[in-house]
């Protein structure tokens, strides 16, 4: 059986390696939007593991409610980001600083 630590450890360093991509990469709105996505896998990740050894079935029922909104939260940032490559034909971050009409 594997034990709980181990989760802990995989989700800390998936939460590291989004943190790096957020840090490193402040360019390119895909990498950024992948690595917000990647931090809440890793969240989602202890929740499970939690929820799993201590018995209680409410932190993968959480889980479920958190996928359903970051898959909407996926949709309405890739929407925006065609939006913004159709209108600006870049996904530079720091070409997107004005919020003109």
């Amino acid at each position: 059986m594997i034990e709980l630590s181990s989760y802990l450890i995989v989700s800390a360093i998936l939460f590291a390696l989004s943190m790096a991509g957020i840090f490193i990469n402040r360019k390119n709105m895909i990498i950024l939007l992948m690595s917000i996505e990647l931090m809440l896998l890793a969240v989602n990740i202890n929740f499970v593991a939690f929820s799993y050894y201590l018995g209680d079935t409410a932190g993968q029922v959480f889980v479920f409610f958190i996928l359903t909104v970051a898959a909407a939260e996926a949709a309405i940032g890739l929407a925006i980001l065609v939006v913004l490559f159709r209108n600006r034909r870049t996904i530079n971050v720091q070409d997107m600083d004005s919020l003109k009409g």
